[in-house]
């Protein structure tokens, strides 16, 4: 929905800017008027002052409610199901839990595996940096929109813990194309240290070697710990599931910015 909506915004570029003569053209007229007769120019501005009072302190409140309630009910007219089939069916597997709060850009996936913990972390704001230059290819062929709208990569970070260890694994990986890949591996000493998210424990971290580059491994390595994330159900899957349900969640984010805007325009 995402990519819908930004191939949808550079259709009106156009038209906004053939726009912009016409204002420029109304603002000159204008001042001409006020020049030539201060008794119109000042009644206008009277009753100018008078109306722009009612709605707000600002001369553009009105017109820039209009705009967003417009856009407001476009995408909740576009808006999908209340819930997607991948969602659903992502939950009945009953493997994940879900922590996704109402406003963070932050989504976090947990379960237990025998003695393990498991989290893996990402965020919504990887898809809005990463769409911008694949529409200008998709401007000249919109018709392959539909393929490439799961192409951009999102940063995922996995991490490991035990319950009768003190230490952690942590996982810095790249989710794309259905498929992860992985940047390096950590381990950290102290559980605290490798997976708090606080200030103090990112300080902490600055400094602590992060173990080599994956791709720099001996391939028999390679292909264990891509096995040993595999077992643990971070795979194609959940790579799959990943950017849709940041697709899902960033536009319900937008609904809610929207909304709230408004409102505190209206206001």
């Amino acid at each position: 929905m995402f990519a819908v909506r930004a191939l949808r915004q550079l259709t009106t570029v156009s038209s906004r800017t053939l726009a912009r003569p016409a204002l420029r053209s109304a603002t000159s007229r204008t001042s001409i008027v006020s020049w030539a007769s201060p008794r119109l120019s000042s009644s206008a501005s009277r009753t100018f002052s008078v109306s722009s009072a009612r709605f707000s302190e600002g001369s553009t409140d009105v017109l820039l409610s209009q705009k967003l309630a417009e856009e407001l009910k476009y995408e909740k007219e576009a808006a999908t199901e209340p819930e997607p089939e991948f969602l659903t069916t992502f939950k009945q597997q009953d493997l994940w839990k879900i922590d996704d709060a109402l406003g963070n850009d932050e989504v976090t996936l947990t379960r237990k595996f025998g003695n393990e913990q498991i989290r893996v972390m990402f965020s919504i704001a990887d898809i809005q940096t990463a769409e911008e230059p694949e529409f200008a290819q998709e401007e000249e062929d919109s018709s392959d929109a539909s393929e490439n709208i799961h192409s951009y990569p999102i940063r995922v970070s996995i991490s490991v813990t035990k319950e009768n260890m003190k230490g952690s694994i942590n996982i810095d990986t790249m989710c794309q194309d259905g498929g992860f890949i992985v940047d390096n591996i950590s381990y950290y000493g102290d559980a605290h240290v490798g997976t708090e998210l606080t200030a103090e424990a990112d300080w902490k971290r600055r400094g602590l070697y992060i173990g080599p580059q994956f791709d720099t491994l001996d391939v028999s390595v390679q292909e264990e710990f891509e096995k040993f994330m595999q077992e643990r159900g971070i795979n194609e899957s959940l790579a799959t599931f990943i950017p849709e349900y940041s697709e899902l969640k960033e536009q319900k984010e937008y609904v809610r910015w929207l909304d709230n805007v408004k409102k505190f325009v209206d206001a």
